[in-house]
């Protein structure tokens, strides 16, 4: 169990959580579903290479299914995974809509809702990690 690491990616998280919450209080809806993704793909992270089982690659779904492998899963924290893995590229690239940009697609309940999800997944992980040291994940 790598503490140090752990905390690097958790810390990094929180932060990047709090910097959608920011982007949700001045209307843009796109960098905070895109941040609530980042956010959890570092949560995430953090338990694995916390736990010396490092991953690559953004999508939630396969980062999460590394980890119910490891140390179980959670029905609701996998319905998360999936929901904000949707918003990794579509919030950034124009290319992915037929017109206009991605600002222009996303609604202030969605920010909300890809906020509240990440936080679920932080606290999800947050737990996990504290069952891990005690040894009962």
């Amino acid at each position: 169990m790598d503490e140090d690491e752990f905390g690097r990616w958790i810390t990094s998280a929180q932060a990047t959580l709090n910097s959608a919450v920011k982007d949700l209080r001045g209307g843009e809806y796109n960098w905070a579903c895109f941040k609530s993704h980042q956010a959890t793909e570092k949560a995430l992270r953090a338990l694995l290479w916390g736990s010396g089982n490092p991953r690559y690659g953004h999508s939630l779904k396969k980062l999460y299914d590394a980890l119910e492998g490891l140390i179980g899963g959670d029905d609701r924290i996998k319905e998360d995974c999936l929901r904000l893995d949707k918003y990794y590229t579509s919030t950034r690239h124009p290319d992915v809509w037929e017109s206009g940009m991605p600002e222009e697609y996303f609604s202030e309940s969605e920010a909300l809702e890809a906020i509240r999800r990440a936080e679920e997944v932080l606290s999800w992980v947050k737990a996990k990690w504290e069952s891990l040291k005690k040894g009962s994940a």
